[in-house]
């Protein structure tokens, strides 16, 4: 699963939120102990912004699970990976490679 972002922005969007609170509920569900949130950008502008925009989109999916679900932040570990794992490598500006994905970790 994961979240998509506009251009230049770390705020989420309502049409994802959604997929969050199902998210949420798995979580619940299946008691997974931590997920890692992993922040991702496009290639447009320079690696240290998209880094820092990464980051931030990742640290405010974290909030929303902390604020919305109640999900304590010991289970939640924010990264961001800026533009090093592009999810459409063969056209890097792509709408697709400015995402959220998940990873539980245990």
């Amino acid at each position: 699963m994961r979240v998509n972002f506009a251009f230049d922005s770390a705020a989420i969007a309502l049409d994802q939120k959604p997929a969050l609170r199902q998210l949420c509920r798995i979580m619940e569900e299946m008691d997974i102990k931590l997920v890692r949130v992993i922040g991702h950008t496009d290639a447009v502008g320079g690696a240290a912004y998209n880094q820092q925009l990464s980051m931030l989109r990742a640290k405010e999916v974290t909030r929303f699970f902390a604020d919305e679900c109640h999900i304590a932040l010991e289970r939640l570990e924010a990264v961001g990976v800026g533009e090093q794992f592009l999810l459409n490598s063969g056209n890097p500006k792509a709408d697709e490679n400015r995402r959220v994905e998940f990873q539980a970790v245990s």
